[in-house]
């Protein structure tokens, strides 16, 4: 089932999001739904608040960019209660990032371009992983919403003040987008 994706000005995009319990018979059904909304949208990741759970789960498929990185192909995952524990900052990259919550923008953001993670993979096998490249910026955008963040979060100065116009008319639902959403009432 296609699920609607909540918008900047849900409060559930600003809370931490709860570990969730591998033993939650609904579980499946709702990674499943979680795959079908990403599916129809134009995202490559989504995190569970972004579909109104403050839950710690999130799913990646990057097929959709496989021919600019075909090292990604087949890549499909969810990923239970991930933490991110270690940035390497040693080599930082400022790259354009667009959200499914914030329709219609896109900002360079500064990340690192290696991280350390941990979670639960599909069969709740607990993992620790130094994760590299465009898939460390995906998942660092990702389990930014599990903490409450969007990636406008990471913009400063000038730049954060230009770009309030744009992030109140998301918050107000004045934007248009393919996707179903749920915007603050």
């Amino acid at each position: 089932m296609v699920l609607p994706i909540y918008t900047l000005g849900q409060p559930v995009l600003r809370k931490v999001a709860e570990d969730i319990d591998p033993n939650d018979p609904e579980l499946q059904e709702f990674v499943q739904n979680m795959f079908d909304t990403l599916g129809h949208s134009t995202g490559i990741g989504l995190a569970a608040p972004q579909v109104g759970r403050s839950v710690r789960v999130v799913v990646i498929d990057l097929n959709p960019i496989k021919d600019d990185y075909p090292e990604y192909e087949g890549y499909r995952h969810v990923f239970y209660n991930p933490y991110i524990e270690e940035y390497d900052k040693t080599n930082m990259e400022s790259m354009d990032e667009g959200c499914l919550s914030l329709p219609g923008m896109s900002e360079k953001v500064k990340r690192p371009t290696r991280i350390r993670v941990t979670y639960l993979d599909e069969q709740f096998q607990e993992r620790d992983e130094w994760i590299d490249g465009y898939l460390a910026r995906v998942m660092q955008h990702e389990f930014d919403h599990l903490d409450g963040k969007v990636y406008t979060d990471h913009i400063v100065g000038l730049r954060k003040q230009m770009i309030k116009g744009q992030l109140n008319d998301i918050i107000k639902g004045r934007f248009s987008c393919d996707y179903k959403v749920k915007v603050k009432r």
